[in-house]
């Protein structure tokens, strides 16, 4: 049984969905050969999150940030929530986080991430400003 673990660095992204798996493949390729195993992502942040979902029409990606936008949108100043010295896109940045999650389980077959054709790993990035984010790549296989 192996273990590895990484820690992967991303820039900064703008506020939307951002396919990554690219960044956690490359990444992938730097742990032992495993030929069937499991790959924990978490992301290390509140305020963004990880979703699975179509990586082949870029409107998806718009999409969801619309509807997410929609369900929590930015507070103001006549908002009914406490937690808002951050700034009005902090705490509908929580919600989000909350509601797609912030870590993935994912199936990795010859060292390889073991996707479905139209699969694809996003960050939801809830801030309008920022900051890089870090995520924590865990393998366990063999």
């Amino acid at each position: 049984m192996i273990f590895w673990q990484h820690q992967l660095q991303l820039p900064a992204k703008s506020r939307g969905f951002h396919l990554i798996t690219d960044d956690i493949s490359t990444s992938l390729q730097q742990a032992p050969p495993v030929s069937v195993g499991l790959l924990h992502i978490l992301i290390k942040h509140t305020s963004a999150s990880l979703t699975l979902n179509e990586n082949a029409d870029p409107a998806v990606r718009r999409d969801f940030e619309r509807y997410f936008q929609g369900l929590a949108p930015d507070t103001d100043r006549h908002s009914p929530f406490e937690h808002t010295y951050e700034g009005p896109d902090d705490l509908p940045a929580h919600f989000k986080s909350s509601l797609l999650g912030s870590s993935l389980m994912l199936p990795v077959t010859n060292g390889r991430l073991n996707l479905g054709t139209w699969q694809g790993v996003y960050l939801g990035e809830h801030r309008t400003r920022a900051s890089g984010r870090i995520l924590v790549l865990t393998l366990q296989g063999e």
